[in-house]
């Protein structure tokens, strides 16, 4: 069975062209409207992620802070010139990166249980 890591990287190493993202990101806009998809969702966040989900997600926020701060205009910018931008920003900095999100991991790890609880007492509250 394939972990996490594996099937993430499978995922998102993959090449896809323009209109096949846009494909991907009306379908998946339709779908995040769907009762089913909510309640899926509420139920996964419900849940304590493990620490290869905490690390993708430790990632994702240290990449988005490093776009703020080296591009100010980055959700302004093209779609040809955000491409670039990223390509500029792992280039120079994706070492960097991965240990910044490494360190990121280890404090969203500390707080998971905290996470869960809080959201688990606001669903009990309703």
């Amino acid at each position: 069975m394939k972990s996490f890591i594996e099937y993430y990287r499978n995922v998102h190493e993959k090449v896809v062209d323009i209109s096949q993202r846009k494909k991907q990101a009306k379908r998946m806009a339709k779908l995040a409207k769907s009762s089913s998809f909510q309640a899926k969702k509420k139920r996964t966040m419900m849940k304590v992620r493990n620490s290869a989900k905490l690390l993708v997600v430790a990632k994702k926020q240290t990449l988005i802070t490093f776009k703020k701060k080296l591009f100010p205009d980055y959700n302004d910018m093209s779609l040809p010139q955000k491409v670039k931008a990223d390509q500029i920003i792992m280039q120079k900095y994706g070492a960097k990166i991965d240990k910044v999100a490494k360190k990121l991991a280890k404090k969203l790890k500390a707080k998971e249980s905290e996470r869960v609880a809080s959201l688990k007492s606001s669903e009990a509250e309703k």
